[in-house]
Formats: structure tokens, sequence, C-alpha cells
């Protein structure tokens, strides 16, 4: 049975962010809702008509999507200590191009977004990693887009030291789960090399946050 958009986790955790925020909400229009293969909602397109705490109208169109995760794999070679991203290989709708980007995925009502960044990890490359391996670098979300949507990011990161042939044995393998239209392959790169394929600004982001978080200053400057 199909979720009804406002009874959805999303829906009511956006609304009610407006609301706390002092938001007067007058009408929300429902443009378009995709839902998964159990009916629940993934993505809605909205029409809304508030005012703000200003007294001002606010822009109405709101691409909702929830809370995300974001997960920066790095491998590093036991023997040469270099650094290796693992990256996702996917083509995307903003400009059909194939695109490198992190390992990613939908919280949808889950609260536990560790939890969940360690699965979409197993799922979008098959490489197993225990929440405790997971180190967060932002503890409130980040909004890559707060001017059309309310996606917010929680972002980790994960060391693995592994031996040469280890780390190659994840590249170009084929994940992702085609009823979710995810056709992925697996990407392994020299990190500084890997970084210059991304294109979007939240793989950028995470490649620096991480670099700072760990201190590897000689690798940051590189970038």
């Amino acid at each position: 049975m199909a979720e009804n958009l406002t009874d959805s986790h999303k829906y009511n955790l956006w609304k009610n962010r407006l609301v706390s925020n002092g938001l007067d909400i007058h009408r929300i229009d429902e443009l378009y809702t995709r839902r998964n293969g159990h009916g629940e909602v993934l993505f809605s397109l909205l029409y809304t008509d508030a005012t703000t705490p200003e007294g001002n109208k606010i822009p109405p169109i709101c691409f909702l999507k929830g809370e995300v995760v974001s997960v920066l794999v790095c491998f590093i070679d036991v023997v040469t200590r270099e650094k290796y991203l693992l990256l996702v290989q996917q083509r995307r709708i903003c400009d059909g191009s194939m695109t490198y980007e992190h390992p990613a995925g939908m919280l949808d009502s889950e609260s536990d977004a560790a939890s969940v960044a360690a699965r979409e990890v197993f799922e979008e490359t098959g490489i197993v990693v225990e929440k405790s391996q997971l180190i967060s670098v932002n503890s409130e979300p980040f909004y890559p887009s707060t001017g059309t949507s309310d996606e917010a990011m929680y972002m980790f990161y994960c060391e693995l030291e592994l031996t040469s042939e280890a780390i190659q044995s994840y590249h170009d393998n084929v994940q992702g789960l085609l009823s979710d239209h995810e056709y992925i392959k697996t990407f392994v790169v020299p990190f500084e090399e890997g970084h210059k394929l991304i294109t979007n600004v939240n793989g950028i982001l995470l490649d620096y946050l991480y670099l700072k978080s760990v201190g590897d200053w000689d690798l940051l400057k590189k970038l």
C-alpha cells in the first residue's frame, strides 16, 4: 500500500523544521512523488505557500529528499602507506555524464545515520564496514542546496589498511540495486587522482574534511 506523503517521516521532519524556525505555512501542494517498491516515499516535489517570521514570502518550490549519508572510504596500502579512494561510478540526471562519488544513501525513516552509512557502503561497494569504524565529521547535518531542497547530509569516513592486492580487488565491480535504478561500478583510485574526478561539491568537501580530521596536511596541500 502506498504511503501517504503527509504520513511519511521525511515530510513531517521537513515541515516540523519549518514550523520550529518560525514559518507560517499556508499551503503545501504535492506536485510529484516517487515511492520505492514497498510504497514508501523516496522523494517529492512540493509547492509551498509560507511566510517567514520577517513577514516575507519564501521561495515556494522544494525538492523533498530528507536526511542522507555520505561515506569516504580510504584504503591505505600496508606497505607503501599510499592512500586510495573507493568511489562509485554511475551516470546521473544532472547532465547524463559518468560521475565519481563517495558511497551515499537516504536515511528514510531511520534515525541511526552511522548504521545506514555502513549498509550503504556494503550495498554500493561490496565491502563490509562496521558502524564502529565510521568517523563522523559533522554532528549536525549539512544542507547541500538550501534554496531548493531539504536534503540534510551526514558525512563519515573510514580508513582500511589492506594489501595492494586486496585494495585492487574492490576495483571495477558491478554493484547497486536494479530495483532502484542503480547501475554502479566501483572505482579504486589514488586519493589525489580520485579527488580530481569528483564533481559534486559534497564529495569534494568530504575529502577536505577527512584530511583535516586525520591531519594529513601533505596530501591536503596536493589537492
